[in-house]
């Protein structure tokens, strides 16, 4: 093993593990937006799609950090639960979206 080696890769796993807390963080965004449209009573497609274009570049972000994961950061977990939770969030969002939608509509 070469000199170093130890401390080099808690570096490495460090920066992986800022950058999976900073996409944690930006998950909480995410849902504290997803909270605001709740609070405001907007639920349009517009706001789904962009809420979905926002979601589309955390998953990115975060595939993007996992590749270059190769030594096995901690806070890899965090991300993927944070994420999850962004993905329900949306999912409920989305079907209270087509709820409002269709109930001026007529359709069921």
């Amino acid at each position: 093993m070469l000199a170093g080696h130890a401390q080099l890769t808690e570096e490495f796993n460090k920066a992986r593990d800022d950058e999976y807390e900073e996409i944690v963080d930006r998950c909480e965004d995410f849902l504290q937006q997803v909270r605001k449209e709740y609070d405001a009573v907007h639920f349009t497609y517009a706001e789904l799609e962009e809420n979905d274009e926002d979601l589309t570049k955390l998953k990115r972000w975060l595939d993007k950090v996992r590749a270059r994961d190769v030594l096995g950061a901690k806070g890899v977990e965090d991300a993927i639960a944070a994420l999850a939770k962004c993905e329900q969030a949306l999912e409920d969002y989305a079907g209270r979206v087509y709820a409002e939608e269709n109930e001026g509509t007529g359709v069921p």
